[in-house]
């Protein structure tokens, strides 16, 4: 079986006399993956129609997903839920059986083009198990994307 692997780096302390902490991080990312955690196999739906298979460590967000299985999902805010450019469709099932959207993730999706009753922001879906097998959809449009011919990249 896969496993994901986690980095670690130093908590500053900022002048405290608190002790530093080890703790896992990735810059302009969500919580890292935990170590040893499975792949999750699932397909995106592209903005042609094709599907692209992809797999992303449990406990990542289907945002980090895109970008590291080059899926162009842009993420213009870089996953801190202040836009709508990484707005996707969840099938009825997976988007029923997810934690809700919060109130800001609502007002954000009703600034997204193609906005539909599974509209969710890929930042703030956690992939699991039930996401194994299924299918997430680029809607045909999004705003601020390709505005500069930009092609989103992790980093």
């Amino acid at each position: 079986a896969a496993t994901a692997t986690r980095a670690f780096a130093r908590r500053p302390t900022s002048g405290f006399s608190l002790p530093s902490v080890a703790v896992a991080r990735r810059w302009h990312r969500a919580a890292a993956a935990a170590d040893g955690a499975k792949l999750i196999e699932f397909n995106f739906k592209l903005r042609d129609g094709s599907l692209k298979a992809v797999s992303a460590p449990e406990g990542t967000n289907l945002l980090e997903a895109a970008h590291a299985n080059e899926v162009d999902l842009e993420g213009a805010c870089e996953a801190s839920l202040a836009c709508s450019t990484c707005h996707v469709i969840l099938p009825d099932d997976v988007f029923n059986s997810v934690e809700e959207a919060t109130e800001k993730e609502e007002d954000l999706l009703d600034l997204a083009p193609c906005l539909t009753d599974t509209s969710r922001l890929a930042c703030q879906v956690i992939i699991d198990e039930r996401i194994r097998g299924k299918v997430v959809e680029l809607p045909k449009m999004t705003l601020n994307f390709y505005v500069d011919g930009h092609v989103p990249t992790p980093h």
